[in-house]
């Protein structure tokens, strides 16, 4: 059964720092695409970064550019979301994501991030 957990959520000053971290199991995390998604109050979920299953193809929506960092540890079966420079608008419950195929993602329960100015 696939089980995706993320924490490292919480509360941020507007300029500040997060590091979202998410634990992978029941299916073979190294073969697999994973990427980051966030959904803000009102709003449709949207992607933020995705990874390939090597970590070599990495592509970020282009609000997040230069400020977030998709990193994962295939020996750990996690995956991470550095975020720098955080804004309000970054104000969102995010999800981990496992990616296969065409197939819709599979989410984890996500964690919430607020950031305030």
């Amino acid at each position: 059964q696939v089980q995706l957990v993320e924490s490292g959520g919480g509360l941020a000053q507007a300029g500040g720092s997060l590091r979202l971290s998410c634990a992978a199991s029941g299916f073979n995390y190294s073969s697999s695409a994973m990427a980051w998604y966030r959904q803000a109050l009102g709003k449709d979920r949207e992607m933020v970064a995705t990874i390939s299953n090597g970590g070599k193809r990495i592509y970020y929506v282009d609000s997040v550019k230069g400020r977030f960092t998709i990193s994962r540890d295939n020996a750990d079966n996690r995956l991470y979301l550095e975020m720098n420079s955080l804004k309000p608008e970054d104000t969102a419950t995010y999800y981990c994501a496992r990616l296969f195929g065409s197939q819709p993602p599979t989410w984890g329960q996500g964690t919430q991030v607020t950031v305030v100015s």
